[in-house]
């Protein structure tokens, strides 16, 4: 059993705490301009989810994780998870699908076998972004997962599962946006990944205004940035966009037009 924490990775999940929190204490002035405030929250989210990927890459990297077994790597995975802001369930796949997790401290009685992500894992790719609702907690998740790879072969991958409630809330805190705007973001097919109002997220446009809004938004969505005019429930609002690279996302400021 790893009774120690090799002091290299250590000192990575050292900087990547003390790192998130500087870049989120940064955002808070940025409040006024919409520019501004736009690029702000895009960055946060884009940071907080990549920083996740560079630590997870570092784990996979080291012995615990390439020996394919939970106990080894589960103090690296502890320590990692007692730092991300957004509380997330860190997990440890192995190929067959059969997971452990850092919220039950040990294997989970399901299987990620079915999960559209599994197989490009076990390609030994990478995944950022995509969207799930958990079957063991049933929270609206964000995934971010590394393989990791032992002579040539993947024998794990290294997930998180990222709340989006929680990284929501951290853009309602860190961006100060007024009271009469609002942030939200869609992934390519227009679901709502993030937003303000916490019980649109995992929706369609359509879902939270009327089915013309879909066509509305996916015209929009062939630009990488831009300002975008639309009615939602009989209110004019304006807004304008960015499109995340990283995540393939649109993140969107909204207000009213009086």
């Amino acid at each position: 059993m790893v009774k120690y924490i090799p002091f290299l990775v250590s000192a990575i999940l050292t900087l990547y705490s003390f790192t998130a929190q500087a870049d989120l204490k940064k955002t808070v002035s940025l409040k006024l301009d919409p520019k501004v405030a736009l690029c702000a929250y895009r960055g946060l989210v884009e940071n907080h989810l990549t920083g996740v990927l560079r630590t997870e890459r570092v784990i996979a990297s080291t012995t615990e994780a390439r020996s394919a077994r939970w106990e080894a790597v589960k103090p690296l995975l502890q320590r990692f998870s007692k730092d991300l802001a957004t509380d997330a369930t860190i997990w440890f796949m192995l190929p067959d699908g059969s997971y452990y997790s850092t919220e039950t401290g040990g294997l989970v009685g399901q299987n990620l076998k079915d999960r559209p992500y599994f197989h490009r894992l076990l390609a030994g790719q990478d995944v950022l972004g995509d969207l799930v609702v958990s079957r063991s907690t049933g929270h609206r998740s964000v995934i971010v997962a590394t393989p990791v790879i032992e002579n040539g072969r993947v024998v794990a991958a290294i997930g998180v599962s990222v709340r989006v409630t929680l990284l929501s809330g951290l853009v309602e805190t860190y961006t100060q946006l007024p009271d009469n705007a609002y942030f939200y973001a869609l992934d390519s097919d227009g679901k709502i990944v993030l937003h303000r109002f916490a019980g649109r997220i995992f929706k369609s446009v359509s879902e939270v205004g009327d089915e013309s809004l879909d066509d509305q938004f996916k015209t929009v969505m062939n630009k990488d940035h831009g300002v975008f005019n639309y009615t939602l429930n009989g209110r004019k609002m304006t807004s304008i966009f960015q499109k995340s690279a990283p995540l393939g996302w649109f993140f969107f400021i909204a207000q009213e037009r009086k």
